[in-house]
């Protein structure tokens, strides 16, 4: 069995540019660029995360939260500790 993890985001939707912040408490605070209709956001979010995580986009999805700011994504192929020392690199 693979493993995986979740990972807390809250997201900021309509920003400059899209960014990983950094940690906001126990949650990973992300800026997209993309607005937060459509689906757009979260696709963006997926996008950014799978990247600097170095995954493909169907191993990153959002869990819970679709419509909220706070949201669980959900992580295949990585634990939590690699997961968070690759995205505050």
């Amino acid at each position: 069995m693979s493993q995986g993890c979740r990972l807390k985001v809250k997201a900021v939707p309509g920003a400059s540019r899209s960014e990983i912040v950094g940690k906001l408490g126990e949650a990973l605070k992300i800026r997209v660029a993309a607005p937060p209709e459509g689906g757009k956001a979260n696709r963006e979010i997926v996008a950014l995360v799978a990247a600097k995580l170095g995954l493909s986009l169907n191993c990153v999805a959002v869990l819970s939260g679709q419509s909220s700011p706070a949201k669980v994504l959900s992580v295949e192929g990585l634990s939590a500790e690699a997961a968070w020392s690759r995205l505050l690199a």
